[in-house]
């Protein structure tokens, strides 16, 4: 029985609400009873009408005049039981423990909404799978919230649960959780428990520790702890043998994780920190890093053992206390991007430094002793094996065992105009995660490549001859780092504003003239490498609509000004315009790094 508005006038816009939505519910509710699945979201609800609950119970309107031999194609008799109901960006304040009648429910969307807290009875929906409950007001959870023991996925970001206050042993199936954006003080050390978790979101709370149980979860492949009050992390994480993404951003860490068994990390970000030195030792541990981001920490020396991280590919130092690098690092040859802007430079010159990642490199090359690359071949392992103890291989030369393994194909230089069909057969059938097709002379995209949709995170088809991409390549949804530099593209598809979960694209030396104007879409992307292309605008607009965006390298493209307003894009950890024929600002400005440049942009804003 509803309660009577205290106000009439209220009340009366109120019924008149609540009619118009049983009306248009009505509809919905018979094609729920076929489908098994109830979408109300942005309805402007603030309370969820009764027979929402009660639906695969009460005998509906329709069904009044249906005898049982009718031969009507909708027998209400024969209806789907609701195991999807999206209630998202509404104005609800609460759900009714009604909601215990939706037992069948295995996606559950309440996200966007005014909840402040929940009912018991959510606890019976064990059979839920999907439990989206973000953009709310829970100040905490049910203890019962423990028994939803078939959940994949919980998303509770953006509330302001302060601590759980429930028992996670009961989830041992849960993927995916993310807690971010709370006020969380302490992690419940059930968590341990949750061991085929794999993504954690715990950013942007007031956590100072972890607790040791962190060290259990074996299967965990990305961490977020930004936005945290960490002064350390406990040596447990270097248990964490399949984690592949570690995000330490904008906490007061004074030193480097200890990450011993974390063998298969690629992306590791410790910017904005207190680390004033850096372990040498240490790099061994993570020699499979990809992308290392240091800025903004207090750093003054890098130790020659950073040679070690062989596959790095982008190396973020910016704002430290570098005044020169060694020498050996110019044998780094994956390396694309090295970021020194905000850095006291002695060794390096200006004009070396301004004209990038490559030429820094080549001068770095220059200046390692003669004896020094001698002892480097001397002490090269041998890779070849005697015949008697050879991996097999395919014709193709491919270690059909490394590849199952590691879910990493590697075909690179190999001259091939065309990939064989071989190759695409095996990464299709070891379901590859990271596949290298770079330095071949391919002038397309192959379009069995697009098989892997479902499994591929990590492309590089750059040194290449590609001219366009499929029109459907966005259906490589997967896809977190994207390399199609050194090809002669100008345009991307339409389509990749579906890859939802791309954060790196490098489309440098290119022929672009402008961003492409897809990538704006990409609310995930946070770095674009678009050097050596012929962009001749910058879209602020754009830009500012990109709120994950942190490095965006511009240099040595066409661009003749530099509007003010690019100043407002305070995202931005790392921008290089160096290479451009604008004459403002000048190199003096653009020598002091990121932050110092957008400050002068916005100090020239007109008012």
């Amino acid at each position: 029985m509803q309660r009577r508005p205290r106000n009439p006038g209220f009340g009366a816009r109120q019924a008149s609400t609540q009619e118009k939505t049983a009306d248009v519910a009505e509809a919905l509710l018979r094609q729920a009873r076929k489908s098994g699945q109830l979408n109300l979201s942005n309805r402007g609800l603030t309370k969820v009408p009764d027979k929402v609950w009660r639906v695969n119970l009460d005998v509906p309107p329709e069904a009044m005049n249906v005898s049982l031999d009718s031969a009507e194609d909708d027998k209400w008799w024969e209806q789907i039981d609701l195991s999807k109901l999206i209630l998202a960006s509404n104005k609800l304040t609460e759900v009714s423990p009604e909601i215990v009648q939706l037992p069948a429910l295995a996606v559950l969307d309440i996200h966007d909404n005014c909840l402040t807290s929940l009912p018991d009875e959510i606890g019976q929906l064990v059979n839920l799978k999907r439990l989206n409950l973000s953009h709310n007001k829970l100040s905490s959870l049910p203890v019962s919230f423990g028994n939803l023991v078939s959940l994949l996925s919980l998303k509770l970001d953006h509330n302001s649960l302060t601590c759980l206050g429930t028992d996670l042993r009961q989830m041992k199936q849960l993927e995916e959780l993310d807690l971010s954006e709370n006020s969380l003080s302490e992690v419940s050390p059930s968590i341990g428990s949750c061991q085929s978790l794999q993504h954690l979101n715990l950013s942007q709370n007031s956590l100072e520790k972890l607790p040791l149980e962190i060290g259990h979860l074996r299967a965990l492949r990305d961490m977020n702890l930004s936005n945290n009050k960490f002064h350390e992390l406990p040596k447990e994480l270097g248990r964490l043998s399949n984690l592949e993404r570690l995000d330490c951003r904008h906490n007061q860490l004074t030193g480097v994780p200890f990450l011993m068994s974390c063998q298969s990390l690629k992306e590791l970000y410790l910017g904005n920190n207190k680390i004033n030195s850096l372990n040498g030792e240490s790099f061994s541990y993570v020699t499979s890093l990809s992308i290392f981001d240091f800025r903004d920490n207090r750093i003054s020396i890098i130790p020659d053992e950073i040679t070690v991280l062989k596959k790095l590919e982008r190396l973020d130092l910016a704002n430290n206390a570098i005044s020169g690098l060694p020498y050996t690092m110019g044998a780094m040859e994956h390396l694309k991007s090295l970021v020194l802007d905000g850095n006291p430079l002695r060794s390096l010159r200006r004009d070396v430094v301004m004209r990038g990642t490559q030429a820094i490199l080549k001068h770095l090359r220059s200046r390692i002793p003669e004896e020094e690359k001698q002892q480097d071949a001397t002490d090269a392992p041998v890779t070849s094996l005697p015949v008697s103890t050879a991996i097999p291989t395919t014709s193709s030369g491919l270690d059909m065992h490394t590849i199952s393994s590691t879910k990493t194909l590697n075909y690179s230089n190999k001259k091939a105009v065309n990939i064989p069909d071989e190759v695409l057969d095996a990464a299709t059938s070891a379901e590859v995660t990271t596949l290298n097709l770079s330095k071949n002379v391919l002038n397309k995209v192959p379009e069995r490549l697009l098989l892997l949709s479902k499994s591929l995170t990590d492309l590089n088809i750059s040194v290449n001859k590609i001219t366009s991409l499929p029109s459907d390549f966005g259906c490589l949804t997967k896809l977190s780092s994207l390399d199609l530099s050194n090809n002669q593209l100008s345009h991307l598809p339409d389509s990749c504003d579906r890859l939802s979960s791309l954060r790196e694209i490098n489309i440098c030396n290119n022929r672009f003239s402008n961003l492409p104007s897809v990538l704006y879409s990409l609310r995930t992307l946070e770095i674009i490498l678009a050097s050596g292309n012929q962009i001749q605008i910058i879209d602020v607009d754009s830009l500012l609509s990109m709120t994950a965006l942190s490095t965006l390298d511009l240099q040595n493209n066409n661009i003749a000004q530099v509007p003010p307003q690019l100043g407002n894009v305070t995202q931005l950890r790392s921008l290089q315009l160096e290479g451009n024929p604008f004459r403002n600002p000048r190199p003096a400005v653009l020598c002091k790094g990121t932050q110092a440049l957008l400050a002068y942009l916005r100090d020239r804003i007109p008012t």
